[in-house]
């Protein structure tokens, strides 16, 4: 295997390389190559999973243990994901890809500064617009040893394995060839204040402005539903900020001084205040205009901004499903005669 067939950087990829990168991946270095403010990083591609699965498959079977469940067999799915998982967790990948995998990470360094990092899973099937599949894996944040960065890569291949993540594949009857894990290594941003942002209100539809969501600290607490965020309403032209909710944000996500994330108590005087200004509120409106015209659609956005620069800074973005299904949804329920559908139309029949 080659460094190019393992190792993906962002400025070098786009949303067409999904199949070998993964949604998130394919979105990271899409948003690169438009000129968005990402944090850098790398991929290891489906290349690398594939060539490691198949060893293991060499010597029991992984696929086609999964495509003989079914869906609704819930103990079942959690006997063979359990086993599954600890077999990937406890394989040592080649000593190729592993140099591969920290030769990549070292590039990372800022002035000679190890850098930590962000380790998230990104299946092949995640993030694409007629799939809700995001969310089912692993992530870690704030990885900070070279050698725990690759155990969380074996973590989130083994993810790709969890009950939830198995379940889903069966229901929606994915064949298990087709189905890969890549996994983006990205550096970690400091954030001071982190959330969503959806260019079309998630809850009318309104495509004419932006709905911001945030809280204090990292978006995993804003992400997991751990916090209730302050949220805008913004216009997406005139930039009138009309909805303004401010919350009570009693705790935030912090770096843990050893790696991985803590939960702590927000100080009093923060946790009613606005956690971002006007001026980032609309800054953030910039960028999320800036990404639905990449795309073409309506999105679905995490950032952060950066505590010590302040710098607006994009983590993921993905197509808007939910009011974009609704909105290619049939008008009228087709009707065995053709006759009937054209009355239907016109005539009011249901």
């Amino acid at each position: 295997m080659t460094a190019n067939e393992s190792i993906s950087w962002f400025a070098d990829i786009g949303l067409e390389d999904r199949p070998r990168v993964g949604g998130k991946g394919g979105s990271l270095g899409e948003l690169t190559r438009a000129g968005i403010e990402v944090p850098p990083g790398f991929v290891v591609c489906t290349a690398a999973f594939d060539r490691f699965i198949d060893a293991l498959e060499q010597r029991a079977p992984i696929r086609s243990r999964i495509e003989v469940l079914d869906s609704q067999d819930l103990d079942a799915i959690g006997v063979v994901s359990r086993e599954l998982r600890a077999r990937i967790e406890a394989e040592s990948m080649p000593d190729e890809l592993q140099r591969e995998i920290l030769q990549a990470h070292a590039r990372l360094a800022v002035a000679g500064v190890a850098p930590i990092v962000a380790v998230r899973s990104s299946a092949t099937t995640e993030d694409a617009a007629d799939a809700s599949f995001a969310g089912l894996q692993d992530t870690f944040l704030w990885v900070m040893q070279p050698e725990d960065v690759l155990a969380r890569i074996r973590s989130c291949w083994a993810s790709l394995y969890s009950v939830e993540s198995v379940s889903y594949r069966r229901k929606q009857n994915f064949p298990e060839a087709g189905v890969a894990m890549a996994v983006v290594v990205q550096v970690m941003v400091d954030a001071r204040t982190a959330g969503v942002m959806f260019t079309r209100s998630p809850t009318t539809g309104d495509k004419s402005v932006i709905t911001i969501e945030g809280a204090w600290g990292l978006g995993s607490a804003v992400v997991g539903g751990e916090v209730t965020p302050d949220r805008w309403v913004v216009g997406k032209i005139t930039g009138e900020i009309p909805v303004r909710d401010i919350s009570d944000k009693a705790i935030r996500h912090a770096p843990a001084p050893g790696g991985g994330v803590v939960e702590v108590e927000v100080e009093p005087d923060q946790r009613k205040a606005a956690c971002l200004s006007d001026d980032e509120l609309l800054a953030l409106r910039a960028v999320g205009r800036k990404v639905e015209r990449h795309y073409g659609r309506s999105q679905d956005i995490e950032w952060a901004i950066d505590r010590h620069s302040g710098r607006v800074m994009l983590l993921q973005s993905r197509p808007e499903t939910v009011w974009s299904n609704k909105d290619t949804a049939p008008v009228v329920t087709p009707k065995a005669d053709p006759r009937m559908h054209v009355m239907s139309i016109f005539g009011g029949i249901k």
